[in-house]
Order: C-alpha cells, then sequence, then structure tokens
C-alpha cells in the first residue's frame, strides 16, 4: 500500500488551518486530526471517504443492534443436522420482520440473504442443501439495511465438538479481529490495523487472506476505504473521527491462497485448510473506536 499522506498543500490534518507544508509534514510524531469542515471536504475529494455525522452514526449504531441480534438468533440454532439454507430463512426473515433489508440478496447477483461459509470457505459461502456436521466451523455474516443505513458482521461459530485445529483457528481469527481493533484510533493510519493483524496471526503459524479486505460502510454495502488486514506500520491514510469502516480478517490454518468457485463467488483455501473470520464495524471517535456492532469477543465457554 502507497503512504497517502495529504499532498503539500492539502489543509495539515492536524487541524491547525495551515497547509500541510508549513506544519506536520516531515515530522516523525503522529497526527491526531482535528476534524475541520475542510477535513471533511479533504477526505471526501481526495480519498472518497464519507465522514459520518450524528444522525448517520445513531442510524448506523440501530442496525448494528439489528445485526448483533440476528447473529445471537442464528447462534441458538446452529447444531448438526441443520441445512445452511434454514439458516438463510431464519436471518431473511427476522430482518424483514425488524423493518430492514438483507443488503447481500440480489448484490451484484449474490442469490441469498446471508453469507454461510463453512470449514474451507473462506467467505462468500452460498447457503443451499449442505448440512452442517459434528465438528465443522461455520460463519455466519450479516448485513442489514435498516432506514437506509448498513452495518455489516460476522462471527464463527463450532458446530458440535471442534477439533483442536478448528479451536486454534477459531481462537487467532477472533484475536486477530481484537489486534486491529488495538490499533483503531486517531491519528494511527490503516497499515496499523493490518499490521498487527498480520503480526499476530503469522506469529501463530496461519496465514492471512489478501484477496479480500474490510471497507467503508454505512450510507452503502461497500464504501472507501478498503482496509487490507495485512500491512506495514505507519503507511496509509491518517484515522481520523467519522470514519466508519468494517475490519473482518480472514484467516486460514494452512496456506493463504485462495481460489473461487464456479459459483463465481465461493472463494475456499486451495490446500482445504479450516479458515474463520470475525468482524466488527467500528466508528473512529475522539478518544479510539466505538463497536457499532458490538458482541462480546471473549473465547466461547465448551461445554
Amino acid at each position: 500500500m502507497k503512504n497517502m499522506r495529504p499532498g503539500r498543500n492539502d489543509p495539515c490534518p492536524c487541524g491547525s488551518g495551515l497547509k500541510y507544508k508549513n506544519c506536520c509534514m516531515g515530522k516523525d510524531i503522529p497526527i491526531r486530526p482535528k476534524v475541520t469542515q475542510d477535513i471533511i471536504e479533504t477526505y471526501l475529494k481526495k480519498y472518497n471517504i464519507r465522514l459520518k455525522n450524528e444522525k448517520d452514526i445513531e442510524g448506523i449504531r440501530r442496525a448494528g443492534r439489528l445485526t448483533v441480534d440476528t447473529l445471537d438468533l442464528v447462534e441458538r440454532h446452529i447444531k448438526p443436522g441443520v441445512k445452511t439454507d434454514d439458516i438463510n430463512t431464519l436471518v431473511h426473515e427476522f430482518t424483514i420482520k425488524n423493518g430492514a433489508i438483507p443488503a447481500p440478496l440480489n448484490y451484484r447477483g449474490y442469490p441469498k440473504s446471508v453469507c454461510v461459509s463453512v470449514n474451507d470457505v473462506i467467505c462468500h459461502g452460498i447457503p443451499g442443501e449442505s448440512i452442517l456436521k459434528d465438528g465443522d466451523i461455520v460463519n455466519i455474516d450479516v448485513t442489514p439495511i435498516l432506514n437506509g443505513y448498513y452495518a455489516d458482521a460476522n462471527k464463527t461459530f463450532f458446530v458440535g465438538t471442534p477439533s483442536e485445529g478448528a479451536k486454534k483457528i477459531v481462537s487467532v481469527a477472533r484475536e486477530s479481529l481484537k489486534a486491529g481493533l488495538s490499533m483503531s484510533k486517531p491519528g494511527n493510519r490503516l497499515g496499523d490495523i493490518g499490521w498487527a493483524i498480520q503480526r499476530y496471526a503469522e506469529a501463530r503459524g496461519c496465514s492471512v487472506v489478501r484477496e479480500f479486505v474490510g471497507h467503508g460502510v454505512g450510507l452503502d454495502f461497500h464504501e472507501a476505504p478498503q482496509v487490507p488486514h495485512y500491512g506495514v506500520q505507519g503507511r496509509g491514510i491518517v484515522l481520523i473521527p467519522g470514519m466508519v469502516f468494517t475490519i473482518e480478517p480472514m484467516i486460514n490454518l494452512g496456506k493463504k491462497e485462495l481460489h473461487i468457485l464456479p459459483d463465481r463467488w465461493t472463494a475456499v483455501t486451495n490446500d482445504g485448510s479450516l479458515s474463520a473470520q470475525f468482524e466488527q464495524t467500528i466508528l473512529i471517535t475522539e478518544n479510539g473506536y466505538e463497536c457499532l456492532t458490538p458482541y462480546d469477543l471473549d473465547e466461547p465457554i465448551l461445554k
């Protein structure tokens, strides 16, 4: 990823009102921007990032609460013998019942209301006739549109009794998300998030998928910026209050390489290894971040 500091003649992100070249350019200090109208306009013009106002944030929060409620509902129904299309029906009906629209349905031709990704499926698994079996892991990715606002989150669940490999990859994926969240504060950069995730996952012998990234969200399904889950510390766009985006590391137990199945959606690991993912929608605040899809990231207690 190239360094995306402001241009020499752009307003300095620190909020001083000076040009960047006359203020923080060349200083070896983190830029902690004060959000001004100039900064709002600069981020939109230069990066196509739409900073969210209070009305937007509250709308995304409400969509986020529905997202978490949907994941909680699905979790109660996951067990061996469940058909993946039954999960789709559950998510679709619950979303509509709560006055929302499932964003995945018909998005660029995607045929279902939720993504259900089992075992070696990295993401975009299409629900169908396949049956969950004891020992599987399954990722459920939910995105409702509520009153025009989007929120996006996913979790990976155990089906029955997990293997040691399943326990490892789900734990590493969960902790990778936490590592990314820990870098999410004003003055840090997008590259810091990916760097922290990559460092954590690879130190535990796992790999980070490159082809799919986090993304801005809220007013649309996929907005700027892209949020890679690998990278170089200190590189990328400066994080500032009002940014809303997802962090959603896809972590493989084996190698990172993947391929897409003939359905043109389902991404699977080349080596057949397990893959797990956790995703949150977050808001960058004055002092850190707020999770807009707040679910518990503690390790589950296995029965």
